[in-house]
This record gives structure tokens, sequence and C-alpha cells, in this order.
């Protein structure tokens, strides 16, 4: 029998810096993407999207098309395979747009219209960009704008709204009171890797190689959409160049499933950047009021906070910004609204810090500007309004230390030295200021199995249908198994990304380190328990499974949360209005930090996005088509090189002691509050408020600067 020793060589995986383990692959090329992945016969499928925001198909003239070299064929709603939309998902109701060519009715710009397949992409694209498609077209509403016709709150779900206490009582009675709106602008993921979809049938399977967040959550949609036992679909996704919450079931995997059931070859579908614009989901835009009143020593007696959002006709997404403050604050009467209104528009989804990154610019704005009025510091502030328990809820927090992380921030970020006032600093033609902001995102959980394998020769072999979209998850699962099983990473090789190895949640909601490393965790202690009965390990090794479903369903209802502090230092030139973040700081409490390497580069990709949230990014809708102005990386704007300053994250020791490992999540606690911290810092810079974002230079300059300890204007 292969045996384990336990040596000081072998322990304390989890915690110690580890460089990525397929960091060699990716970058000597050996690794694999979706779209790079050859295969026998490939066939290649570009989508036509609708050139119209509202209508109908009335004819797809396919016949020339179907005449150009190499094509195929071209599938619409007049000849594509019929689909089942009526199930219910791993995450809900399917999106109907994921029920292709199905219907004549165009409900946005960019909804897909037809595939054209051809023996290569170049005749693909040429031939879809030539197809002809009429349409009737309707009149279409696209504007977005605080409190317009047809805005309502949902009924079909708590998170809408919460309340507690008088707010307007609390208000009446407050010596200070803060009333604004705060806008976000429509924003987009534009990972580097675009999606790419390859199915083909093998063996009476349906399988996809894939780039997503979830190959379970995908062969289970695929399955049911197309009516098939979930064991006849295969969906594997090894290697995943960015995802941010967009790379989930879209409609170019349905695409290319209805082309290689067609065609009876494979086909590949890959997205152009511009699709992904329209095809795979973005931000809401959001119209934010938010009111708080207080009393003289900056306490809150109430806090109040509207958010507005959009969606599409098709399906209804709510981008939860109110949700923040429900964790954040103390107050003695809480209440937080969510509206929404269905336009001519995609339907929004996921995407970093969903909520939580746009309702952080509001509130943490809000409460800087309460600092101001009340002249308290606003550290100072944040920490007298810190609440015990849930400020809603009233349940126990699993741990919360925000002030841990505002203190050690101070300190390293030299916030003692800091003058109040604003304006003060200059240096030639640049004003200088500095801002902070709190952070916080949810610590959840969800059941996921796994297998863990004792080989003959010594090493060990995990599966799980997990998803590394970038973050090291591979890299972190191979500590936390060799602590499990008390051997060193190297004799761990941790297999991801196949739905064939069983349920597991997906790569979202910083939730998907925790939910694996549990799976993990506890199959590899049944294998640990199984080889200490003895025995030889056969040729094919000894396997033990875990199903964390029962294990998850006891926790106790706690506030389950990341917490973290924000700092930034920004410079802004009177005479252009260009600002410029100098530095910043992140300090976070995140759960047992299980790869310094890599959580580090998770928190400081989520402050440079929220750098660029602050100063760059901005989709325009163009009122008179639907459709976006600039849809690519030249007319979307985002923080490059040049514009990233020195980012530096730290973090607090802060466990989870509910989870084995004690593990958070990191993955999108960075960007929570980096927006609200730059624009503080301008407003400590300037005198100014900004309480529209991106901080544009011609806002700045619109705005203009007031005259040294002027203040607000």
């Amino acid at each position: 029998m292969t045996t384990t020793t336990r040596t000081a060589a072998v322990t304390g995986a989890v915690g110690a810096a580890h460089v990525r383990v397929e960091g060699y692959d990716k970058v000597t090329g050996a690794a694999r993407y979706a779209g790079d992945i050859p295969f026998a016969d490939l066939a290649h499928g570009w989508l036509a999207l609708s050139t119209v925001a509202r209508g109908r198909v009335l004819a797809v003239e396919s016949d020339a098309v179907l005449a150009m070299p190499g094509v195929l064929a071209v599938l619409h709603h007049g000849n594509a395979p019929r689909v089942d939309g009526e199930y219910m998902s791993m995450l809900g109701p399917p999106d109907p747009a994921l029920q292709v060519f199905q219907h004549d009715r165009v409900p946005y710009v960019g909804w897909p219209v037809a595939l054209v397949v051809a023996e290569t992409s170049e005749q693909a694209r040429e031939a879809a960009e030539a197809l002809v498609v009429r349409y009737e077209e309707e009149p279409h509403d696209v504007a977005f704008s605080a409190g317009r016709p047809g805005m309502y709150t949902p009924e079909n779900s708590p998170d809408m709204v919460a309340e507690k206490g008088d707010v307007e009582a609390g208000l009446a009675a407050s010596a200070f009171v803060v009333d604004e709106e705060y806008t976000t602008p429509e924003e987009h993921h534009s990972s580097m890797e675009p999606h790419a979809a390859t199915a083909r049938w093998d063996g009476g399977r349906l399988e996809v190689v894939d780039s997503n967040q979830g190959s379970m959550w995908v062969a289970d949609e695929l399955a049911k959409l197309f009516s098939l036992d979930a064991a006849s679909v295969r969906v594997r996704s090894e290697h995943v160049g960015g995802a941010f919450g967009s790379k989930g079931v879209r409609p170019h995997h349905v695409a290319a499933a209805m082309a290689a059931t067609t065609l009876d070859r494979p086909v590949r579908v890959v997205l152009t950047r511009r699709q992904m614009f329209t095809v795979t989901g973005y931000r809401s835009p959001t119209a934010q009021r938010v009111r708080l009143g207080a009393d003289p020593d900056g306490r809150l007696r109430a806090f109040d906070h509207q958010a507005d959002c959009l969606t599409s006709t098709v399906k209804e997404f709510v981008e939860l910004s109110a949700a923040y403050g429900r964790i954040m604050y103390e107050a003695d009467a809480h209440r937080t609204v969510h509206r929404v209104v269905p336009l001519d528009v995609p339907t929004p989804t996921w995407m970093r810090a969903p909520g939580e990154a746009p309702g952080s610019f509001a509130v943490e704005s809000a409460l800087d500007e309460l600092a101001e009025k009340c002249g308290v510091d606003p550290i100072a502030l944040r920490v007298r309004n810190e609440p015990a328990v849930g400020p809603v809820s009233r349940l126990p927090f699993s741990s919360r230390n925000v002030i841990a992380c505002f203190d050690e921030g101070a300190r390293r970020f030299g916030w003692a030295g800091r003058d109040p006032r604003p304006g003060r600093r200059r240096e030639g033609r640049w004003l200088l200021g500095t801002g902070t902001a709190a952070a916080t995102y949810p610590s959840g959980v969800a059941p996921s199995t796994a297998a863990v394998t004792a080989e003959a020769d010594g090493t060990y072999t995990v599966r799980i249908t997990a998803a590394d979209v970038g973050t090291g998850a591979r890299t972190a699962l191979t500590l936390i198994a060799a602590d499990a099983l008390e051997v060193p990473p190297e004799r761990v090789r941790v297999r991801i990304a196949d739905s064939d190895f069983g349920p597991a949640w997906v790569a979202g909601g910083s939730m998907g380190t925790r939910s694996w490393a549990w799976a993990v965790t506890t199959a590899a202690g049944a294998l640990r328990e199984q080889l200490a009965l003895g025995g030889d390990i056969p040729a094919e090794g000894i396997t033990a499974r875990s199903d964390t479903t029962e294990a998850v369903a006891r926790l106790t209802q706690k506030e389950r949360h990341s917490f973290g502090a924000q700092f930034a230092e920004v410079a802004v030139d009177v005479s252009t209005g260009e600002v410029r973040v100098r530095r910043m700081l992140g300090v976070f409490a995140a759960g047992k930090i299980v790869n310094p390497l890599t959580a580090r580069s998770q928190f400081i990709g989520g402050m440079i996005w929220g750098l660029s949230m602050a100063l760059h990014e901005e989709a325009v809708r163009d009122q008179a088509t639907g459709g976006h102005v600039g849809a690519d990386l030249a007319g979307y704007h985002f923080a490059a090189n040049a514009d990233v300053p020195l980012i530096e994250a730290d973090w607090v020791d802060d466990p989870d002691v509910d989870d084995p490992v004690g593990i958070k999540g990191v993955g999108e606690i960075g960007i929570v509050g980096a927006a609200a911290a730059v624009a503080n810092a301008v407003w400590h810079a300037t005198g100014v408020r900004h309480r529209h974002l991106p901080i544009r230079p011609d806002r700045v300059l619109s705005a203009g600067a007031p005259a040294e300890g002027d203040g607000d204007a």
C-alpha cells in the first residue's frame, strides 16, 4: 500500500504563496482555450444579429448566401430545430434569449436572427454580413432615467424591499440630512477571451467544448432545451480567459448545438467583440436616491436607499444596488427599495459585484457627504455607525472586521495627517485629494460534489466541476486538497470543468472556491478513512466521493460577508479636468486566504476595475437606433496600464469558523467601494461633488473648481 507521512515539508499549503499550477502552459501557449481546440471536419457558425430595436422579421433572404463559397446552412426561425423553454435550471427560470430562432419577434438590437454556417470562419462571416434580413419595424424605447414612466417594484422576490422603523420621522428629527441622487452608466464585462462554443455529437451524446463559468450549468440547460437526458450532454471548459458574470448559457451555445444537429458535424461559434456587447449581458445603468439623517455627532437616525435600473422586455433582471446598506450601517430606521423598468434593450446580467459595485458608490459617497456636514472624519463616522448585528435582519455576523480594515488601512495610507478641508493641497496645476470608502460582499456557499482518488503511484487526483476563470481556482483547490490529504501539492492533480464530474456550484457570487473546497475536503477526509484501513491500492485507484448538500443545509442563519476598506489619492488637473489616481490601498477581511499570490491579484484586479468604473467606463446608447455608440474597445473606454498607479492590497486575519477551511471569498470584494473612494478623493481635491459616473474631464470642467476652502459646488 502507498503510505503518506505528515512532515513539516508537506503541511501548511493553504496560506502559502504558490504559482499557478497551469501557469507554464499558459505562458508557453500549451494551454488551449475553447476557440483554439481542433476538431476533425469542423464547420464554423457566425451569428447574424438584428439591426432594429423592435419589430419582427419579415424575411430571411438566404438563397443568395447559400450559393456563396463554403456556405453549408443558414438557420433562422423558419427552419431551425425546436427547443423547449419551459423548464427550471439550477439558477432559476431560463432566459428567453436562449430560445433562438423560435419566432419572428425582435425585442432589441442585437437579437440573434440567423446563424450562417460555412467551412471556414472567414466564409461564414462574409456570408453573414451579406445576409439580407427584412423587418417590420416598430417604435422603440431605450431611454432610462430615474422614476420614468413604467418603473415598478417587483413583487416576486423578498430582496426588492426591506424596511425597519419610520424613515420619514427619522429624517424629520435629524440634525443633518443628505438627500442626493447618484447615477452609474451601463457597463460591460469585455473579458479578454471572447465567448466561444463548439458542439458535436459523439456516440449519441451532445458534447460541447466551451468557455464558461460552470460546465454543469451549461450542460443542464442544454439538456433541458433540447429535451435530452442529462447523461446525454457533456460540457468541458478547461481554460477560461475571463468571465466576470458573462459566461453563463448564451445564444451561441444553443445555435452551435442546433447547427451540429442539423449538419451532423462539429460546429464552432465564436462571438466578436461587438457581438459581446449585445449577446452576453452587461450591468444596467442605475439611478439611486440616498437619504441619510443623523444626529449632531453623526449617528444615523434614518437610512433610505431607492435604486432604479432597467431590464429587457423578455426577462426581468434587477441590479440589487440597494442591498448594500442593509449590511453596512446601523440606523433607527432603514428602508431600501428596488425599482425596474422594461425597455427595448438586451437583458442585463450579473457583473463583478452585482448590486454592491454601483450600490457602494452611492452609499459611500453619501456617507462622505454626511461626514462633511457633521464635521466628522469619514472613518470615524463609519465606525460610529457600525452595527453589532445585521442592521435589518438582526442576525449575528459570522465575523465582521471592517474596523480592523480601516485601522490598518489608515495607518498604512497615512490618513491621520490628512487636512479634512477640500481644495487645500496643490502641486502646480494639480489639485490633490484623498478619499476612503468601506466595502462588503456576501460570503455564500452552495452544495457541490467532488471525487478524490488515491492512485497506485502515490499521487492523488481530484475531480470536480469547478471553473477557473482566471482567478487561480485550480491552484487554490490543489493547495486545499494537499492539506486535506496531508501530502505535498506536487502529488495532487486537480481536474476541473467537466460536467461528467457531477454537480458543483459555478464560478460566481464569490462562492466558487468556498463551495468546491468544502466538497474536496469532505471527499479527501473520506478517502483518508478508507486508506487507514490498509491494503494495496489497485491500478484503478481508490476513490471517495462527497456531496455537501446536507452539510450546507445545516449552517445556522448568520450574516456572512467579506469586508474591506478602500483608500485612494487623486490629482485633478485644473486646466484640463483630467483626474489621475496616484495610489490606492485596499485592506480586506475576506476569510482564510488560500493562496496569497492569486488572492492579491484578485483584490488588485477588482480595485483597478473600480478605478475604471470611477473615471472611464460608460456604454452609450443611440436613442434613434436603440444600439450602442462605439461597441468596441476603442469606443468603450476602460483603464489601461498608463491609468493604473501603485495599487496595494492586503488583508487582516478573518477566518470563517463555520467553514472547513475558513474561506469566505475574494473575487468581488475588491471592486466594491473603490469607485466611491476615488470620487470622495476628487471632492477632497476640488471641493466639488461628482455624483454621476464616470468622472470625465468635461464633467470636472463644467462643475468648476471653487476657490480654496469654498467646499461644495
